[in-house]
């Protein structure tokens, strides 16, 4: 079975000042991105999680294979769309073989770095976690096996996989990802996507 990704996007983007899911990059907007490279990878289903601007960014999605969720809970923080995005995965994708957890906000990623992700995990039995490195950290996007959920349904608020990624449930594999650092957070970093 294949990998599902799940794209959390239910940031209200305060200090960026507008929603930076619909940041236009390279003629698409940052969500639709994501998405794009997700299918096109072979992870599937894509499931978008969203939260603030839902109405609008949702309307705003043209991908035709993606499933959009409203997480109601979205202002408690990431840790809350990781568990709606779990929940979408168990209605739509219960037999998915893991969960790539996606950023929306990673404007150098490519739909190459989240094949490298899943041939990576496929080659090791799927019962590892196999995670983006970049600036001297371990992070998203990572693909997780059924076996780590557990761990992802325990972190609340805002913590996000980081924290699992420093004490993995399983073996971890690392796949380099040049650039993977920059994401868009404030108006300053709207250079990033020149």
């Amino acid at each position: 079975m294949p990998v599902a990704a799940i794209v959390l996007a239910a940031g209200a983007s305060r200090r960026l000042g507008r929603p930076k899911q619909m940041l236009e990059f390279r003629g698409e907007t940052l969500l639709a991105r994501v998405l794009r490279q997700a299918a096109e990878s072979g992870a599937e289903p894509a499931i978008a999680v969203l939260g603030a601007n839902n109405d609008f960014i949702r309307a705003s999605v043209a991908w035709p294979s993606a499933i959009c969720i409203f997480n109601e809970n979205w202002e408690q923080g990431i840790a809350s769309s990781i568990h709606a995005g779990l929940d979408a995965l168990a209605k739509h994708a219960p037999h998915a073989s893991g969960a790539l957890l996606l950023a929306c906000d990673q404007p150098r990623l490519t739909a190459s770095h989240i094949q490298s992700l899943l041939e990576a995990f496929a080659a090791h039995g799927e019962n590892v976690i196999v995670a983006s490195r970049y600036a001297g950290f371990v992070g998203v996007p990572a693909v997780f096996p059924p076996s780590a959920f557990g761990g992802l349904r325990a972190l609340e608020g805002d913590r996000g996989a980081r924290s699992l990624l420093a004490k993995p449930p399983c073996p971890l594999i690392e796949v380099d990802f040049p650039g993977g650092e920059i994401d868009i957070d404030s108006p300053a970093d709207l250079s990033q996507l020149r």
